[in-house]
């Protein structure tokens, strides 16, 4: 049976490919409850500390969700498809932006729909130039259903993400970059090379401060300031009594790399 998702070691590095290039890696029910499985495994994996998601093929990264599929899911009703459509990819979206252990995107090409709303949830995101992306449900008389209408604007602010939603428009990834959707665009040849990169730079640090510092980012954007704050101050005393805030404060003092455990 075709493997939908590619599941590859780097090291500490956990890459997922998507796997259906004949397809724009278009992602149906069984792609996505598959990425919720890897997701679940990684997660319990001590050796596994940071995830690269990227497409298969050099066209697309996910040209969104599956619309044929979905189609007869909605055919059967409003309950039907928000159980079976909306309520799995905004599961798998939610589980992408709260998820522990660092996240990259890298978006080869098309990130269109669903696509495009991974890219939002992930933590980080490195753009191919040939990436191209796009908010296009409205094209087929729908709103964004995997947390688009939501992230989007949090990320590039209420009137750019309007434009973009109200339109259905293409952009490049230069303007991904300006609206902050991604860190950075490089030549399409470097582009894992640089998310590899970019995840090693995240793994010369604890992950219990990384898991920290995207809990408390994750969960105060939704907040208020001050809510944001008691946030902060519960994820750091969580930090205080571990054997890596330790190794990590001793190394600083001696002047040397520290060594953390993850403990």
């Amino acid at each position: 049976m075709k493997r939908i998702i590619f599941y590859e070691r780097i090291g500490e590095i956990a890459l997922l490919i998507l796997n259906r290039p004949e397809k724009l890696n278009a992602l149906n029910y069984a792609i996505n409850d598959r990425l919720m499985e890897l997701l679940d495994d990684i997660e319990s994996d001590p050796s596994i500390r940071a995830i690269i998601l990227t497409g298969a093929g050099d066209k697309a990264f996910s040209a969104g969700g599956d619309i044929h599929e979905f189609t007869e899911s909605i055919k059967q009703g409003g309950d039907v498809a928000v159980r079976e459509f909306v309520r799995r990819g905004q599961c798998m979206t939610s589980r992408i932006e709260s998820f522990p252990k660092p996240i990259i995107v890298a978006v080869n090409g098309i990130a269109f729909g669903g696509g495009c709303e991974i890219t939002e949830a992930a933590h980080l995101a490195v753009a191919s130039e040939n990436a191209v992306f796009a908010k296009p449900e409205i094209n087929i008389g729908i709103p964004p259903t995997f947390g688009g209408t939501q992230r989007l604007p949090r990320l590039a602010g209420r009137k750019r993400a309007l434009e973009l939603l109200l339109t259905g428009d293409s952009f490049s990834p230069e303007r991904a970059y300006e609206m902050g959707l991604v860190n950075q665009v490089v030549p399409h040849d470097e582009l894992i090379p640089t998310a590899i990169q970019l995840a090693n730079r995240i793994l010369q640090h604890s992950p219990l401060a990384a898991a920290r510092i995207i809990s408390a980012v994750t969960r105060g954007l939704n907040t208020t300031i001050g809510e944001g704050l008691e946030i902060e101050k519960e994820q750091f005393a969580r930090m205080v009594q571990t054997e890596d805030v330790i190794a990590g404060l001793e190394a600083w003092i001696e002047r040397r790399k520290p060594v953390y455990t993850g403990q």
